[in-house]
């Protein structure tokens, strides 16, 4: 696998930095939405009783009797912060391909270096070398560019139930704060 990756050339290292950095969003935004979604979804009662960190502004919010734009703005701040990673995973599944399609291109440039300067007598092993590198990072960008964009899709509709789930129970207790006055 190591030989492989060398013989990828110089792009494979940017393409396996954006897998790192990927993995690690991946990672840190899959527990941080799923813990979200357990306290929106599944105990929402208990949720706002337990006073949880990440929901702790916009129970203040509510809790303090604040109005309706001022709710709406620290709900927009908690959803800016679920937002933070996922521009970035959406630049890794564009840019990956672009990095192995750019081995390709250096790749055919060294094996037509190779035919210019053999003349006549070039053979398919001379070439060898040059298309090698420009599959290797083809390949190389693809595979991860296609997971990282997956999970980016994954991860934005998740974001996207928690937002509209966190709109609901914020509605609701601003209602039953109302309804207690």
């Amino acid at each position: 696998m190591l030989g492989m990756f060398t013989k990828g050339g110089l792009l494979m290292w940017p393409i396996l930095f954006c897998s790192v950095v990927a993995l690690a969003i991946v990672i840190r935004k899959g527990v941080q939405f799923r813990t979200l979604l357990q306290m929106v979804l599944l105990a929402p009662k208990q949720a706002f009783s337990a006073r949880p960190e990440p929901l702790l502004p916009l129970l203040d919010a509510v809790g303090s009797g604040e109005s309706e734009e001022d709710i709406n703005a620290v709900g927009t701040g908690i959803v800016r912060n679920m937002e933070r990673g996922l521009g970035t995973l959406s630049l890794i599944s564009a840019i990956c391909p672009l990095l192995g399609l750019t081995g390709t291109v250096i790749g055919m440039i060294q094996a037509f270096q190779v035919i210019a300067s053999a003349g006549t007598t070039v053979n398919p092993g001379m070439l060898a070398s040059g298309i090698w590198e420009a599959l290797l990072t083809t390949a190389a960008g693809l595979l991860v560019a296609i997971p990282v964009h997956v999970a980016h899709h994954y991860l934005d509709s998740r974001m996207g139930e928690i937002v509209y789930n966190l709109q609901t129970l914020a509605s609701k207790m601003v209602a039953e704060r109302s309804n207690a006055v």
